[in-house]
C-alpha cells in the first residue's frame, strides 16, 4: 500500500503544480483608439477612487486624486501610525520627490500599474483589483475601515497571496464594483500604458488663468517685497496660510497654494521642501509664490481663504501702516525660536496678529479641525462632540495691551512642536510643556484679577462687524474626524470656550504649523496631552464670567471621574475677579450666552439660535406634526425625535455612525430636500487618551438635524420618498433595537454593497457641489461603516 500511497501523493503534487493560478493575468479588451486621461480615465477616478485615495489617509498612500499619485503609486509605510518610535521622511506628493523614479528609488514607493503581463493580459494591481472586485462583488467577511499592510501588495505575486487569502477585497473596497463601461475603460488605459496628459495639456493645467494673474502678481510684489517689516509681514501670512486653498475673488473655482520657491515670478516655481512652514528655507534667496492646485478637490483638505483687493488693502492696512514695537528686522530660523511666534513676531504688535486671526476666525480654527492632526479617535478624543467657540475682544485682551505679558511668558508659550518630530523615548509623556502651559495660566488669572477689578462682561466678547467675519463658531466631532461651521449650531453644547489671542496662536502652532504627520509616537503624544491643557483653558476663560460661586463646580460638571494625576495636568483654580454680569436666572452658562446671541451680535454676522435644534430653558420637545408639506413641517418632526438618550441615537451611535446624509425626495417639480444627521455623544470627561468607551454616558446622546451639509465623512446615506416621512420619523421616535425595527431603518439606508450606492453617492455630492460651489469638494468613504444589517439580522429573517 505504501508505494500506491506514494504515487498517489506525487500525482496530486504534479496536479497541483500544473494548476493555474488563482488569479491569473487578466484579459483586456483590444482598443483601436488611444483612451484619454484628462477626458475619460481621470472623472472615473475622481468619482469612484479619489473618494477613499487621497490625503494623508489614502491606503497604501496611493494618491489618485493627480496623476502624478497615480505614476508614484503605493507604499507598504503607512502615514499614519501611532507605534512609531522614529519620525519618517515626509511623502508629501508635489513636495518631497520629483518624479515618478524618485518616488521609487528613494522612498519605496511601487507602481500599481506596471505589468509583467503580455500581449492583451495585463497583472498590474490596479487592473488585477479592479478585476477581483468584478468576480465577487460582495464582501464575504466583515468591512475594516482600517487597512493593514496586507492591502498594499507590491507585484503580482504579493496579490496573488492577498487575493487567495481575501478574495472578497477587490476594489472599490466595500463597494460596488465599476460599470463594464468603467472598468473597461480604465483597463484598456493601463493596457495602453497608463499615460498621462501631454505636457503642453498639463502646462495648461498649472498656468494662472487670466482673471485671476492680476490680483496674484498683486500679491507675489507684495509678499516678496524686501524691506524687513513686509518680509517679516509675509512670513506670518505664508505661516498661517500654507494649508489654504486660495482663490483671488474669481468664479472660475481655480484655486492655488502660496509656497516658497527658488525661483521668482515669471519663472516655473521650485518649490522649498522644507517639512514645516516655519523651517529655515536655506541660506539662498527665495521667494513666495502662488502655485496652482490641479488634484482633484477633496472635502477635508479643501480650505479656501480669499486674497482680493479687500484683504491686501486690510494686510497693508494693520501690519504695514501700524507701527510697530520696535524698527522692524528680520528675524532668523532658529528652530526654538521659529516654533515660537511670541519670539519671532515679538516685533509686530500682538493687535496686528490678534486682528488677523479674528479677521478669519472661521479658517484658522478650520485648520485645527480639518488640519493633518485631526485624523483618527486618539487624536480628536481631546475635545468634546459639540461644542461653542467665542473670542476675547481686542480692546480685553491683556496680551494685547500689555506686550510685557508676553515677552516675561516667551518660555511659558512654548509649544511641544519646538522640540522637532523625534522626541527621545524617556520623554514620549513628558509634562514640560504642560507645566510651562499651567504656569502661564496661573500668572495670566492673576494678571486678569490684578487689572479687572469688577471682572469681564459682554463687552469683552468680540462680536464681529462685517458680514463674513465668525464671532461664534460651532465644532462637531464625528468620532474620528470633525467639522466647524460658523454660528451656534445645535442645542446648548456641555462647554464653550473663550480664546484668546496667546492661546489662539498655541493652538495653531502646536496643532498646524508645527505638527508632523511623520514625527514619532512621542511627538504625537506630547502634542495631544498638551491639548488637553489648552482645551482647559478656553473652557476656563469661559467660566471666568460666570458667577464665582458656580465656577468650580461648572468645571467639575466639565470634567467628571478625573484620577488625582490627570487633575494636575488639567490644573483648574477659579479666578479670583468677580463676574461684571448680574445674572436673573440659576442657569447663567444659558444666560450669558442667550443674551449674547439675542441682544448683542450686530446683524451683519447673520448669527441667530439654531431654529431646528436649540431649544429654550424649559421648551419641550413637540410630537410629531400630522403631516410632512411644509419646512416647517420637518422642523417640528426633527424637534420631535432629536430627545436626548433615545434608543435610535444610542444604537447608531454605536456603530460608529456619527454623521449620515438623508434625501427626501419630493413630487416632480419640487426641489428634493436634504438635511445631515449629527450624532454627538456625551463625554464626562475628555481627559484620558485611551479608554475613551469608559467616558461616555449614552443616556445624554443628542442628535442633531441640519439642513446642510456637515463635514467631510459620511457614516451613512438614506433615503426616502416624501410620502414615507411618516413611516421615517415613527420609526425614529420609537425605535427600539428590535429586528423589526431595525429592518424599517435598513428600509431607507443605502448600505456599503448596495447596487445603488454609487447613483445615491453621486447625488448627494452633485447636491453639495450645487450647493456650495467654493467650499464644496469631494466627500471621504474611508468611514462610510454603514455595510449591512447588524446583530444577526440575517439570521433573523430579516
Amino acid at each position: 500500500m505504501k508505494p500506491l500511497l506514494y504515487a498517489l501523493t506525487i500525482l496530486l503534487l504534479m496536479l497541483a503544480g500544473c494548476a493555474p493560478k488563482p488569479f491569473p493575468p487578466v484579459a483586456v479588451a483590444v482598443s483601436e483608439r488611444a483612451i484619454d486621461y484628462t477626458k475619460e480615465v481621470r472623472p472615473i477616478l475622481d468619482r469612484r477612487c479619489v473618494v477613499c485615495h487621497s490625503c494623508y489617509n489614502a491606503p497604501c498612500q496611493l494618491k489618485l486624486s493627480a496623476y502624478e499619485g497615480l505614476e508614484r503609486g503605493a507604499s507598504k509605510t503607512a502615514v499614519y501610525d501611532s507605534e512609531r518610535l522614529t519620525a519618517v521622511h515626509p511623502t508629501r506628493l508635489f513636495v518631497d520627490a520629483d518624479s515618478a523614479e524618485q518616488w521609487h528609488e528613494d522612498y519605496g514607493f511601487f507602481s500599481v500599474t506596471a505589468s509583467s503581463a503580455s500581449g492583451r493580459f495585463n497583472d498590474s494591481t490596479l487592473i488585477s483589483l479592479l478585476e477581483a472586485k468584478r468576480r465577487l462583488p460582495h464582501m464575504a467577511g466583515e468591512y475594516r475601515p482600517e487597512n493593514d499592510e496586507l492591502t498594499c501588495p507590491k507585484d503580482h505575486d504579493e496579490l496573488e497571496e492577498y487575493l487567495d487569502e481575501y478574495p472578497d477585497r477587490g476594489m472599490p473596497y466595500g463597494f460596488p464594483p465599476l460599470t463594464t463601461a468603467e472598468y473597461t475603460t480604465l483597463s484598456q488605459w493601463i493596457q495602453q500604458g497608463a499615460r498621462g496628459p501631454g505636457s503642453e495639456e498639463q502646462a495648461a493645467t498649472e498656468r494662472p488663468v487670466r482673471p485671476d494673474t492680476a490680483l496674484l502678481e498683486a500679491w507675489e510684489r507684495f509678499l516678496n517685497l524686501p524691506d524687513a517689516k513686509h518680509a517679516l509681514t509675509a512670513r506670518y501670512l505664508y505661516e498661517h496660510l500654507y494649508l489654504a486653498h486660495i482663490r483671488f475673488g474669481t468664479p472660475e473655482g481655480t484655486f492655488y497654494e502660496l509656497v516658497r520657491s527658488k525661483t521668482a515670478a515669471p519663472a516655473p516655481v521650485e518649490i522649498i521642501p522644507t517639512l514645516r512652514s516655519y523651517d529655515d528655507p536655506g541660506k539662498a534667496p527665495f521667494y513666495y509664490r502662488f502655485r496652482r492646485i490641479t488634484s482633484t478637490l477633496v472635502h477635508k483638505t479643501h480650505m479656501v481663504f480669499t486674497l482680493d483687493e479687500h484683504q491686501l488693502t486690510k494686510v497693508i492696512r494693520s501690519f504695514i501702516d501700524t507701527p510697530w514695537l520696535e524698527t522692524p528686522h528680520v528675524m532668523g530660523y532658529g528652530a526654538k525660536a521659529s516654533a515660537n511666534p511670541f519670539v519671532t513676531y515679538a516685533q509686530i504688535p500682538a493687535s496686528v496678529r490678534y486682528g488677523f486671526l479674528l479677521d478669519n476666525s472661521e479658517y484658522i480654527v478650520r485648520t485645527f479641525i480639518r488640519g493633518p492632526v485631526c485624523k483618527g479617535q486618539v487624536a480628536l478624543n481631546v475635545i468634546n462632540d459639540h461644542f461653542w467657540v467665542m473670542f476675547l475682544d481686542p480692546k480685553y485682551d491683556l496680551s494685547l495691551q500689555y506686550p510685557n505679558l508676553l515677552r516675561f511668558n516667551e518660555k511659558e508659550l512654548s509649544v511641544p512642536d519646538e522640540r522637532g518630530s523625534d522626541f527621545p523615548a524617556y520623554r514620549f509623556f513628558s509634562d514640560r510643556y504642560i507645566e510651562r502651559a499651567v504656569d502661564y495660566y496661573k500668572a495670566r488669572a492673576d494678571f486678569y484679577s490684578l487689572i479687572y477689578t469688577d471682572g469681564l462682561g459682554y463687552d469683552a466678547i468680540w462680536k464681529g462687524t462685517e458680514a463674513d467675519d465668525a464671532p461664534l463658531l460651532t465644532v462637531y466631532r464625528h468620532f474620528d474626524s470633525a467639522s466647524v461651521h460658523k454660528g451656534v449650531l445645535g442645542d446648548l453644547p456641555k462647554t464653550l470656550w473663550v480664546i484668546d489671542y496667546p492661546l489662539f496662536e498655541r493652538i495653531y502652532y502646536a496643532l498646524v504649523a508645527g505638527f508632523d504627520v511623520f514625527g514619532n509616537v512621542g511627538h504625537q503624544t506630547n502634542v495631544r496631552r498638551y491639548m488637553d491643557r489648552l482645551r482647559v483653558e478656553g473652557e476656563s476663560n469661559y467660566i471666568d464670567f460666570m458667577p464665582v460661586d458656580v465656577r468650580g463646580k461648572l468645571f467639575d460638571a466639565w470634567n467628571k471621574n478625573l484620577n488625582i494625576l490627570v487633575e494636575e495636568k488639567l490644573f483648574y483654580r477659579p479666578a479670583r475677579m468677580p463676574s461684571a454680569i448680574v445674572y436673573q436666572t440659576d442657569d447663567p452658562k444659558r444666560e450669558f450666552i442667550e443674551h449674547l446671541v439675542d441682544h448683542e451680535l450686530p446683524a451683519t454676522t447673520g448669527i441667530g439660535f439654531d431654529a431646528l435644534n436649540y431649544f429654550r430653558a424649559g421648551e419641550a420637545h413637540p410630537g410629531l406634526p400630522e403631516h410632512y408639506r411644509t419646512r416647517e413641517d420637518y422642523i417640528q418632526a426633527f424637534r420631535a425625535v432629536e430627545k436626548p438618550g433615545t434608543a435610535f441615537i444610542r444604537t447608531v451611535n454605536g456603530q460608529q455612525s456619527n454623521l449620515a446624509y438623508v434625501r427626501v425626495r419630493m413630487p416632480e417639480g419640487e426641489e428634493d430636500i436634504v438635511f445631515s444627521v449629527i450624532i454627538n455623544r456625551w463625554h464626562d470627561n475628555v481627559a484620558f487618551l485611551f479608554d475613551e468607551q469608559s467616558q461616555l454616558d449614552p443616556s445624554k446622546d443628542q442628535a442633531n438635524f441640519i439642513f446642510d451639509f456637515v463635514g467631510s465623512y459620511p457614516n451613512m446615506l438614506l433615503e426616502l420618498d416624501v410620502d414615507e416621512a411618516p413611516a421615517f420619523f415613527d420609526m425614529l421616535q420609537h425605535y427600539e433595537d428590535t429586528p423589526e425595527y431595525r429592518r424599517r431603518f435598513f428600509h431607507f439606508g443605502i448600505t456599503r454593497d448596495n447596487p445603488r450606492f454609487w447613483e445615491a453617492y453621486d447625488w448627494f455630492q452633485k447636491r453639495f457641489e450645487a450647493m456650495h460651489p467654493i467650499d464644496a469638494g469631494l466627500f471621504d468613504l474611508n468611514r462610510y461603516y454603514y455595510l449591512s444589517l447588524p446583530h444577526g439580522a440575517a439570521a433573523a429573517g430579516e
